[in-house]
C-alpha cells in the first residue's frame, strides 16, 4: 500500500470500507453456523416425531412439508439478513466511488427564479451563461463563479440561450413570444493565485458557500448590464420555448407555443420559413454541429427531423419514439439524435436508420434537457426528482451526481451541458433551485469503471 497513488482521504475511505465489509461478513458466517445448527436439530426433531405419528411413515408427505416449511423460512431470514448487510455496504460503497469520479465545483447563485437552461460560450474567453424565469440572463466567470454581465432585454421568462459558433454573440428566447441576438464583451477576472488551484476540490466546495454569499449579495447587482438586443426576432404567436443557431451562424431556428418552428436569416432578421406539422405546443430545438439539419421537439409526444442539406427541398420525418412529452431531443458529433421525455425514458437513434431505437434507457422520473459529451458521447440526464445521472450511448448507467441537504440541486433539474474544454469543470447543471452547478467528471475513471 505503501506504493499506492491514491489520495490518502480516498485510501483511508476504501480501508474504512472494506473493514466494514469483513465485520459483516463475519457476522454473517456467525449466525450462517447458527442457522445451519438450527437446521440440524429440527430435522432431526422432526424425524423423531415421524417414528410415533399413527406409526406412518411420515418421511414424505406431512413430514415433508413441515420440514420443507421450517427450511425455507430459515433459507429466507438468512437470505434477507444477507441481502440487508450487503447491499448496505455496496450503496456505500458505490456513493464513495460516485463521490470520487463526480465531485461539485461551483455554484452560480444570484437569479431570483427558476433557472431554465445554460450553455457555454463557443468562442473565448469560456464563460457560463444562464437563462431565468427572472426574465434575465447571465454570463458567470467559470472559475470564480461570479456574474460578469446580466442581459435584462426581455419582457417575460428567458427560456434558452445559445451561444454563436464564432462571435462573442447570445441568442435567447422568451415568453414575451421574441427571441434575441445580443452581443456581449467580458472581462475575465484575474487568475487565483497557484495555491487555490492545487487545493483539493472538497475544500473548493468549502470555499463554495462563503463566494456564492458574497456574490448574492453584491455580484448581480454590481454586473454590467445589456437592456437591448442587437437583433429582435418576432413571429410567434406564442411562448418562445428554445432557440438555436444553424451551422455557421448564419440563421437561427425558435420553437414556440404556437406549434411552429421559425428559421431566421441572422443578418436581415427576416422569417425564412414556418415548420409546421407538430399538434401540440413546442418544448425544443436543437441543430446539427456540422450539417443544416434541426430537431424539434413537442408535447405531442414526437420529434421531427428537418432537413435543410438541399435548398430546394425541406424534408421533414416524424418519429414517434415516446408516450408523453418529448422534452428535448439532441444531436451528438457522431450520426445520433437523443430524445427525452416526460415518459421517463431516454432513447437513442440513428440518424442513418431511426425506424426503432438503438439503446433505451427507463429511469424513475421525468427527463428535462439533456446533453451528450462530444468526445466520449456521455448523455447527461437531469430530472424532475433532483437527480442527475450520466450514461453511455449504449444505455449503461455510469453514475449518479451526488446528491445531500448540503450539495446539489434542491428542486427540479431543468438542463444539463457539457464543456470538456474547461478540465477543471466539464459539466453543468441548473433548476429551480435558482442555482447552476459546475461539476467536475472524471471521464477517465467514469469509463473505466464500467
Amino acid at each position: 500500500m505503501e506504493d499506492s497513488k491514491l489520495p490518502m482521504a480516498l485510501r483511508s475511505n476504501l480501508l474504512d470500507l472494506f473493514g466494514q465489509i469483513e465485520r459483516e461478513f463475519e457476522n454473517l458466517y456467525i449466525e450462517n453456523l447458527e442457522l445451519r445448527r438450527e437446521i440440524e436439530s429440527l430435522n432431526e426433531r422432526l424425524a423423531g416425531e415421524g417414528q410415533t405419528v399413527d406409526g406412518g411413515d411420515l418421511s414424505k408427505g406431512a413430514l415433508k412439508t413441515k420440514a420443507s416449511h421450517s427450511t425455507s423460512q430459515l433459507s429466507q431470514k438468512l437470505k434477507t439478513t444477507y441481502k440487508a448487510s450487503t447491499s448496505k455496504i455496496v450503496s456505500s460503497f458505490k456513493a464513495t466511488t460516485s463521490r470520487a469520479v463526480c465531485q461539485l465545483v461551483k455554484e452560480y447563485v444570484g437569479h431570483r427564479d427558476g433557472i431554465w437552461d445554460l450553455a457555454v460560450t463557443r468562442v473565448q474567453p469560456l464563460v457560463l451563461g444562464t437563462a431565468s424565469a427572472d426574465h434575465c440572463s447571465m454570463l458567470w466567470s467559470i472559475e470564480t463563479g461570479k456574474c460578469l454581465l446580466k442581459y435584462a432585454g426581455h419582457a417575460g421568462s428567458v427560456n434558452s440561450i445559445k451561444f454563436h459558433p464564432t462571435e462573442q454573440m447570445a441568442l435567447t428566447a422568451s415568453g414575451d413570444q421574441t427571441a434575441h441576438i445580443w452581443r456581449y464583451m467580458v472581462q475575465l477576472p484575474l487568475p487565483q493565485p497557484p495555491a487555490d488551484i492545487s487545493a483539493s476540490l472538497d475544500d473548493d466546495v468549502d470555499f463554495s458557500d462563503k463566494d456564492e454569499a458574497d456574490g448574492e449579495a453584491d455580484g448581480p447587482s454590481e454586473c454590467p448590464t445589456i437592456r437591448v438586443a442587437t437583433t429582435t426576432l418576432k413571429s410567434h404567436q406564442g411562448v418562445v420555448i428554445a432557440a438555436d443557431w444553424l451551422v455557421g451562424g448564419k440563421q437561427v431556428v425558435t420553437a414556440s407555443w404556437d406549434r411552429a418552428a421559425n428559421l431566421y436569416d441572422v443578418e436581415t432578421s427576416e422569417l425564412v420559413h414556418t415548420l409546421t406539422g407538430h399538434d401540440q405546443e413546442l418544448t425544443h430545438c436543437c441543430t446539427h454541429p456540422t450539417q443544416r439539419l434541426v430537431v424539434t421537439s413537442s408535447r405531442d409526444t414526437t420529434f421531427r427531423l428537418w432537413d435543410f442539406r438541399d435548398p430546394s427541398i425541406h424534408s421533414v420525418n416524424v418519429f414517434q419514439g415516446h408516450t408523453d412529452t418529448v422534452t428535448s431531443a439532441v444531436f451528438t458529433v457522431g450520426d445520433n439524435v437523443v430524445s427525452g421525455s416526460d415518459d421517463r425514458t431516454v432513447k437513442v437513434w440513428d440518424l442513418k436508420n431511426m425506424r426503432s431505437p438503438i439503446a433505451t434507457i427507463r429511469t424513475d422520473s421525468a427527463v428535462n434537457r439533456i446533453s451528450v459529451s462530444a468526445n466520449q458521447r456521455i448523455i447527461a440526464l437531469p430530472h424532475d426528482n433532483r437527480q442527475v445521472r450520466l450514461f453511455d450511448m449504449n444505455g449503461v448507467r455510469l453514475a449518479r451526481l451526488p446528491r445531500s441537504n448540503r450539495q446539489g440541486h434542491r428542486r427540479m433539474v431543468c438542463c444539463s451541458a457539457w464543456n470538456e474544454e474547461n478540465q477543471a469543470c466539464n459539466l453543468f447543471t441548473c433548476g429551480f433551485d435558482r442555482q447552476a452547478i459546475g461539476w467536475n467528471i472524471n471521464i477517465p475513471a467514469l469509463l473505466q469503471e464500467k
